[in-house]
């Protein structure tokens, strides 16, 4: 008999909640904003979801996922995309880990496409498209790559290189040309979008706020990135994202078993 949310015992159905919770503004734990160029790591909780704002509509967060309890668990996205048969995030998509479970879910969404598949800005790059201004002449002001950031963010936590993966770009919208030439579409953004990322699991979270290594502009103008984590709950048994598709529901069922 194959496993589904109808299938499990009473006692594992009522450890999920009937409904998922919305957004209130009474639920909100903490908020600060992230500078545009900077980056952030911290541990949230199973059950609380953070909120990205893009303030400006000019920014791009490169984000990584870790199990808190099992670092060598992590965001797979050839899983992510192959699993809910797409090339994009958005609203009730999910991030699998490469153990089959769910470390975060999307149940709202207002910039409707997030790139999962261009990587990090990194140095090289950074450098040949915007020159270099280095802490000592520019301060805050300096260029910061993605990939640096992503690594300086994952040393604090015992991780390193050989722990970076392929990470989510959010507020990116990555499209091909007739050449199969992959681009920005910067007319994309707009200023107060806003991606929830609920956790399913105990997670590590990793950003930088560095421009989108396809990013056109001539100057290095990254936008700042307000976070906001609120108590949500984890997904109830009718969320957009635990019913987007049979492999969803068994991959709430494989995170949901890991916590009860």
């Amino acid at each position: 008999m194959s496993t589904s949310f109808a299938t499990l015992t009473p006692l594992a159905r009522a450890a999920v909640p009937d409904t998922s919770t919305r957004f209130s503004p009474e639920r909100i734990l903490w908020q600060e904003t992230l500078p545009g160029g900077a980056h952030w790591s911290g541990l949230l909780r199973r059950g609380n979801t953070l909120r990205l704002t893009d303030l400006e509509g000019r920014a791009n967060v490169s984000a990584l996922f870790y199990n808190q309890e099992e670092k060598s668990e992590r965001y797979n996205m050839p899983d992510t995309l192959k699993a809910q048969h797409t090339a994009f995030l958005t609203r009730g998509c999910v991030l699998y880990s490469d153990m089959g479970r769910i470390l975060c879910s999307i149940p709202e969404d207002t910039c409707g496409w997030h790139d999962p598949l261009c990587g990090a800005l990194d140095a090289p790059t950074m450098e040949s498209k915007y020159g270099v201004a280095r802490y000592q002449e520019h301060r805050n002001a300096m260029h910061r790559a993605g990939t640096d950031g992503l690594l300086i963010e994952l040393q604090k936590w015992g991780l390193g290189r050989r722990d970076m993966v392929a990470n989510v770009n959010f507020f990116s919208r990555a499209v091909s040309d007739a050449q199969g030439l992959l681009r920005l579409d910067s007319g994309h953004r707009s200023a107060g979008q806003y991606v929830d990322l609920r956790c399913e699991m105990n997670v590590l979270v990793v950003l930088s706020a560095a421009p989108h290594p396809l990013d056109q502009s001539p100057q290095y103008a990254p936008g700042p990135v307000e976070m906001t984590v609120w108590r949500s709950g984890t997904a109830g048994a009718d969320d957009p994202c635990r019913l987007r598709c049979p492999e969803n529901e068994r991959g709430f069922i494989n995170t949901d078993r890991f916590f009860l």
